[in-house]
């Protein structure tokens, strides 16, 4: 009976090694970032859980927010613009927007909100590996930043405007004042202005002649 000898089986442990290393380092590769984070915009919740679905003035779609966004380890601020639907990766940190809104001209006090999803790439422990992970979801107020602020210990996200426009706002309300100024009211015209007297003649010598 033929006897196998430690350097014929040396391959076999060699190949179940390598295939072991190989499961190793795809279990640690760095997961894609999650469906939710790089697809459409639907529905916006409220808190009451109700879909909010905003048509008044700009149409969703055509809106565009402008967020700030900050990066604590080398304070380093980025000002990022997007539409509904549109997400932006910096670094590890993926910021998405699902719609953006602004208190009419009409209404007080004025308010401008955005519902922003803030998604980083982090490790719960030094053992675990890279994962996505929703950080924040829900809507942040320019005016009113406290009622509810990103809680994060490296990044912070808030809202600086959104474009969009209602029903009887002017292109350019500057040149509307302007214009509004220039324009003469209603009514009669304005009088004449009387003829400025000419210059009185030297007075006349009544005395006698000499």
């Amino acid at each position: 009976m033929r006897r196998f000898t430690p350097l014929l089986l040396a391959p076999v442990w060699t190949f179940a090694l390598l295939a072991l290393s190989a499961c190793g380092a795809n279990k640690n590769a760095e997961a894609p970032p999650p469906s939710e984070a790089t697809q459409g915009a639907g529905p916006v919740a409220d808190a009451s859980g109700g879909v909010v679905e905003s048509e008044f003035g700009t149409p969703v779609k055509d809106r565009v927010a402008t967020l700030g966004f900050l990066n604590k380890r080398n304070n380093i601020t980025q000002i990022i613009q997007l539409k509904p639907g549109e997400s932006r990766q910096i670094g590890n940190a993926i910021i998405k927007l699902a719609t953006c809104e602004r208190t009419a001209p009409w209404e007080d006090p004025p308010e401008t909100g955005a519902f922003v999803q803030l998604f980083v790439e982090e490790r719960a422990t030094t053992r675990d590996k890279l994962s996505w992970h929703k950080v924040f979801s829900g809507w942040l107020f320019k005016n009113s930043p406290a009622l509810n602020v990103v809680e994060h210990p490296v990044y912070d996200v808030w809202v600086k405007d959104c474009a969009m426009k209602f029903p009887g706002e002017e292109e350019n309300p500057a040149a509307a004042a302007s214009t509004s100024n220039a324009a003469k009211p209603a009514g009669k015209p304005p009088a004449a202005a009387a003829p400025a007297p000419a210059d009185d003649p030297a007075p006349a010598d009544d005395s006698p002649p000499a």
